[in-house]
């Protein structure tokens, strides 16, 4: 049984509908901090270190531990989860129209050594969102999508911020999930 560092609900289903037996444990660490220990670095490669971080923090001596992580950015500014309700209106207005990327890293952990990393991207096209629209969303959708980095749950109301999608369903979901289970076959975890 692998450890997730993790209490995000997305994470836990696909590791669940996927057959691997996991313990979440969530992995506490100052994100922020990690980020400005780094030298200048793309969004893949700060999502892949904070997933690297989030492993390396969990204590499961002789266990895989596995981190995620996902950013999204859009026009070149970089966003994490919102706030509040008034910052994820802001945050959704500002995706309107735009072509917005989401990095996902995962890192799998043993006893405090990096066995293996991963990363990937997608690229989601936002349609132009009326007013209306975000605050009939974020009635609906509030507080579940303040927990996501990019204000949106793929597998609910979020599809409709989107006209078009490239990339992974499951990297879009915040994990490289297919990645992750290979990494977990190679590793005698999960049957080859």
């Amino acid at each position: 049984m692998i450890v997730l560092a993790s209490q995000s609900a997305s994470r836990k289903a696909m590791l669940s509908a996927a057959g691997v037996a996991f313990e979440a444990r969530p992995a506490a660490i100052d994100e922020r901090a990690v980020e400005s220990a780094l030298p200048p670095s793309s969004a893949g490669e700060i999502a892949e270190a904070l997933a690297r971080a989030k492993a390396l923090a969990v204590d499961a001596p002789g266990r895989l531990v596995l981190g995620s992580d996902s950013l999204v950015v859009c026009n070149g500014r970089r966003f994490d989860k919102p706030g509040n309700r008034d910052e994820a209106a802001e945050h959704l207005r500002f995706f309107s129209g735009q072509l917005m990327e989401l990095h996902s890293g995962a890192a799998l952990a043993r006893d405090g050594a990096i066995v293996w990393q991963h990363r990937d991207s997608a690229l989601l096209h936002v349609r132009t969102l009326s007013d209306d629209f975000i605050e009939g969303y974020l009635a609906a959708e509030w507080p579940e999508v303040g927990y996501t980095v990019g204000v949106f749950r793929i597998e609910a109301m979020g599809v409709q911020l989107f006209d078009r999608i490239g990339g992974d369903h499951f990297t879009i979901l915040g994990m490289p999930l297919l990645a992750v289970l290979g990494a977990l076959r190679d590793l005698g975890e999960l049957p080859q």
